[in-house]
């Protein structure tokens, strides 16, 4: 149902805008490097590898040293462990796209992605060959990106952020998330929220947002 007091609508990415599915990275770097995968996971898990790229601790350099290290695969080219990281994005339905452009006729419209600079490369690669989208920048007003703020979701602080930084009344925003503790910290705020769970879509969540 649709909230009239609505003017700001945030969208995360993975999920929301595009599928995604993250054990497949787990699984593209074991069949590489020949290890087990529930293996692997927990040593990324162990090294905090996720947070140390997507809070911009790594940069693109430092982010492919460290996991021919952990690996020990100091052969890996930088395309092989870009495809690899990459394995977790799916596809991202056009019609995702149409329905974003449309909201921005009348709402002001934001992203705000737990990510890498690596992921937002290839996101955007995506984007273009789908929909004809150069960039996530030409849909939205900002784009907010973890590995550039130094923050990460569900921490408050990113929230009071993008609030801030933007302009924007928490009980102005809509925030759109598949993470139910990014949800909560959001309505902690006072942001209104909606929990994307499958098999719903934006599309069905936002229907009644359309003009």
């Amino acid at each position: 149902m649709k909230n009239d007091a609505i003017k700001n609508i945030i969208f995360d990415m993975g999920d929301v805008i595009i599928n995604i599915d993250v054990p497949r990275t787990a699984r593209a770097f074991a069949e590489l490097s020949q290890q087990q995968e529930d293996e692997l996971i927990e040593l990324f898990q162990e090294k905090e590898l996720f947070r140390q790229f997507e809070t911009g601790h790594l940069d693109d350099a430092g982010f492919r040293s460290y996991v021919r290290e952990l690996l020990r695969q100091e052969h890996w080219d930088e395309a092989t462990i870009d495809k690899a990281w990459n394995a977790l994005l799916l596809d991202l339905p056009p019609e995702r796209v149409e329905l974003i452009q449309r909201l921005g006729q009348s709402y002001r419209l934001f992203l705000l992605s737990n990510t890498s600079s690596i992921h937002v490369a290839e996101v955007n690669r995506i984007l273009q060959q789908v929909a004809g989208v150069p960039s996530l920048t030409e849909l939205f007003e900002t784009v907010f990106l973890s590995y550039e703020m130094g923050l990460m979701k569900p921490d408050l602080a990113i929230y009071q952020r993008v609030l801030e930084q933007a302009g924007l009344v928490a009980e102005e925003t809509l925030f759109l998330d598949d993470n139910l503790d990014n949800i909560r910290a959001a309505a902690s705020l006072g942001i209104q929220t909606i929990h994307v769970q499958k098999p719903f879509t934006i599309l069905d969540y936002l229907q009644d947002y359309v003009a």
